[in-house]
């Protein structure tokens, strides 16, 4: 039954719910319409406490594990979860803190999928209408801001924040939160704050102004709105431009060196090669996508969109996408659609092997006849894909070789113009060479002979004042020497003279004392 109404919403294009509640309508009439919007409305309303009950378990353990809940205390929370947009004046240091962790709360809790919003009711239809069972979708990049994440926000102990509408408007006017429609539609770079004069116009008479017209009650100030009205002012979905950076980061690195066709995507494709790649353990939902695009062609330039079409750049002389870019994407595309028919066709021949198997251990040879045929058709139909994939790869790689060989003739072309340009230079002339080295050998024959000159001038002027002999040095050292050697033994002598007068003589007889004298005085001196 749901088959059905899914299978007629798709030619209709209306809700299945709406569907079935015209078929209803034929069947028992419009007086018996109220019975089947009352029980659609009761099963409807029990799945959404059912999800909303489950959504609320996982967005309680989420914070549990989020890195700026474990790391604060218990009373730290409670005082962030409390109201203090009146402090901005009072107490600025407190009150940056206090934006600071709420941005790095929700970067955190968004990029890792903690949000999940059903598809919003379409406009003119009856929102008992809509299917129960939408589609939901989880951003990573966009913050969705409603009234209703207070609930999820609730922690056990510390309570619902309040004051959170002001601090998201706090974050939009710091641009680390950006409106979802301004980001993706505006020109400027979003890292640009604008024309100089229109700012010092701003700074200089646009607040001062605001400020008189708040004093008069003509405007109303932040601070006088209450929690609802700005609620009502700040709903709608916001760009986390840090977890943006991020992501874009993460492309950088993954991209490297790359020929012309790995530089080439669809939007698709592009989702495909690097929606679970920018973000750990999270995949990029389609307006994620069209964010990521958007910051990394208009802000950081490393790419250009045409439509469909993506293409990496990698010098500024290339950001068109051309006819041949188009032509080669479009051979990628259809590889790539060969690829996933053939890893189809695998699948369904190995389904249709073990179906083979199961017919013939339970003795259904018709059965299993049966399924053989079909493997034959896709046995030849693979053959088929496979041949046409041969093809086209082979296609791919001869246009992927062409279009590099332009780029390698370009490279010949720009080196030859430089070369040109430097040989053309006035300096590099025949006459001009010649000229400058014969210069440069005159410069050398005169450096030497001034050399030489100033060589002899200086010999000329040690023989005037007199040169000094070398046998006078000598005989001179020599006289010193002896001196010296003279001296030494001067010292000697008088050393070994005092120490033999204090020597004591023992007496003797007449003779042998003086014999003992004599033979004293009598030894070399040279001995001592």
């Amino acid at each position: 039954m749901k088959t059905e109404y899914a299978q007629a919403s798709l030619r209709t294009n209306v809700p299945p719910v709406e569907c079935y509640l015209r078929e209803s309508v034929k069947m028992f009439g419009q007086g018996q319409l109220y019975i089947v919007r009352s029980t659609w409305r009761g099963r409807y309303i029990q799945q959404q406490h059912s999800l909303a009950a489950t959504v609320m378990s996982s967005s309680a353990v989420l914070l549990s594990s989020c890195s700026t809940y474990a790391s604060t205390s218990k009373s730290r929370l409670q005082s962030l979860y409390s109201d203090i947009s009146r402090q901005k004046h009072s107490n600025p240091s407190s009150y940056h803190a206090h934006i600071d962790w709420w941005q790095r709360t929700l970067e955190d809790l968004v990029s890792r999928g903690w949000q999940t919003e059903t598809n919003p009711p379409l406009k003119g239809r009856d929102t008992d209408a809509q299917d129960p069972e939408s589609e939901h979708q989880s951003h990573k990049l966009v913050f969705i801001a409603r009234r209703s994440i207070v609930d999820r926000l609730r922690y056990d102990g510390v309570g619902k924040p309040l004051g959170l509408a002001s601090t998201i408007a706090e974050l939009q006017r710091t641009r680390a939160f950006v409106p979802l429609t301004q980001f993706l539609t505006s020109q400027q770079n979003v890292y640009d704050s604008g024309w100089l004069p229109y700012r010092i116009a701003s700074l200089l008479v646009g607040k001062p102004l605001w400020w008189a017209m708040e004093q008069l009650d003509i405007v109303r100030s932040e601070d006088a709105y209450s929690e609802a009205e700005m609620w009502k002012r700040m709903e709608g979905e916001y760009v986390l431009l840090r977890v943006v950076e991020r992501a874009a980061d993460a492309v950088d690195v993954s991209l490297g060196g790359l020929c012309l066709a790995d530089r080439l995507y669809t939007v698709t494709s592009f989702r495909k090669e690097f929606g679970s790649k920018v973000l750990p353990g999270v995949s990029l939902s389609e307006t994620d996508t069209r964010v990521l695009v958007r910051y990394l062609e208009r802000d950081r330039r490393v790419l250009v969109q045409d439509k469909d079409v993506i293409k990496f750049i990698v010098d500024d002389h290339d950001r068109e996408v051309t006819a041949i870019d188009k032509g080669i994407l479009e051979l990628k595309t259809a590889v790539a659609n060969l690829h996933d028919q053939v890893d189809r066709l695998h699948s369904k021949m190995d389904e249709t092997t073990k179906r083979i198997s199961t017919a013939l251990r339970q003795q259904q040879k018709s059965i299993a006849l049966t399924h053989l045929r079909f493997k034959k058709g896709l046995e030849e139909v693979l053959i088929k894909r496979l041949g046409a994939l041969q093809n086209l790869e082979a296609t791919l790689m001869s246009v992927e070789t062409a279009a590099g060989d332009i780029e390698i003739m370009k490279t010949y072309e720009k080196s030859t113009a430089t070369l040109q340009a430097i040989l053309s230079h006035p300096s590099l002339r025949r006459e001009k060479i010649d000229e400058t080295m014969d210069a440069l050998a005159a410069a050398n024959s005169n450096a030497r002979e001034v050399d030489e000159a100033i060589k002899i001038g200086g010999d000329i002027a040690m023989a005037e004042t007199g040169v000094i002999d070398d046998t006078e040095l000598e005989d001179e050292l020599n006289a010193l020497v002896k001196e010296a050697e003279k001296g030494k033994t001067e010292v000697v002598e008088r050393t070994a003279v005092e120490e033999l007068s204090g020597i004591k003589v023992p007496v003797q007889a007449p003779g042998e004392g003086q014999k003992a004298v004599q033979e004293v005085l009598t030894q070399p001196i040279a001995a001592q």
